[in-house]
């Protein structure tokens, strides 16, 4: 994929920079939720969307565990805080997804906390989208062997340190419980108002690619979307539950 790589990054990041611009101007406000696995990708896809966006209308929001105050705050306030004004473009590097993942897996909330959330995030998103937020959802999927080949490489590459977190240690080990969250929470959570899109992310590249033409396609004007071929719908594709047992998300 080298060259031709290369050449369609460059091509989708003008479209991106195209539609901030055209952004600027109608005031749109886009939020684009990546969740995934630990290594599966999320870090590089967001450097290669927000490369060359304006980082005054352009914000990742990667929050840390909440504090003894926001844990008594209704779930959802710490990220409504960070939604976007007019004109703003805001990625959530995880997001309120983490009560249906990580929490369900490490025992981070109660069961009655976790059914609250798969009850009220539908709620929760099509406010948002009513308001007049595009709203767009991911999730990034690797293999079990892929990941074990990526969070070895964070622990031996001196650059990659920084990524490393205590959860990198027991990915592996509760793989089938982050697989069977995972299933719970797309299922409960995809709706026509606010779908998941699911990446296949075993190569990067690939992924990458199919992530920014189907956020141009979800958020740019006709007149750049229509510009923007269509992702490979082998690498990204819309949630159905058929995807759990037909070997497209990896078990």
């Amino acid at each position: 994929m080298g060259k031709h790589y290369d050449r369609d990054l460059a091509a989708l990041q003008l479209a991106l920079v195209r539609t901030q611009a055209a952004m600027t101007q109608s005031g749109e406000r886009v939020v684009l939720v990546l969740e995934g696995r630990d290594g599966a990708g999320k870090d590089g896809a967001i450097k290669r969307i927000t490369e060359h966006l304006s980082v005054r209308s352009t914000r990742v929001v990667a929050l840390p565990k909440p504090s003894d105050r926001e844990r008594t705050q209704w779930y959802f306030q710490r990220y409504a805080t960070h939604l976007p004004a007019a004109g703003e473009f805001v990625i959530f590097n995880r997001s309120w997804y983490n009560r249906a993942g990580v929490e369900v897996v490490m025992g981070f909330s109660t069961a009655a906390e976790q059914e609250a959330f798969l009850r009220d995030a539908p709620d929760f998103e099509r406010m948002l989208v009513e308001s007049g937020i595009k709203l767009v959802k991911l999730w990034l999927d690797i293999d079990k062997d892929e990941q074990a080949d990526r969070l070895e490489a964070r622990r031996t590459d001196p650059l990659k340190m920084l990524k490393v977190s205590d959860m990198d240690a027991v990915a592996q080990d509760k793989w089938a419980d982050y697989s069977a969250a995972r299933d719970t929470m797309l299922t409960r959570t995809h709706t026509p108002l606010s779908p998941w899109y699911c990446v296949r992310a075993n190569s990067k590249k690939a992924a990458r690619l199919a992530i920014m033409r189907h956020l141009l396609k979800s958020v740019a004007p006709a007149e750049i979307a229509d510009t923007v071929k269509a992702p490979d719908r082998e690498v990204l594709f819309p949630f159905d539950i058929d995807a759990i047992t037909d070997g497209r998300l990896a078990k």
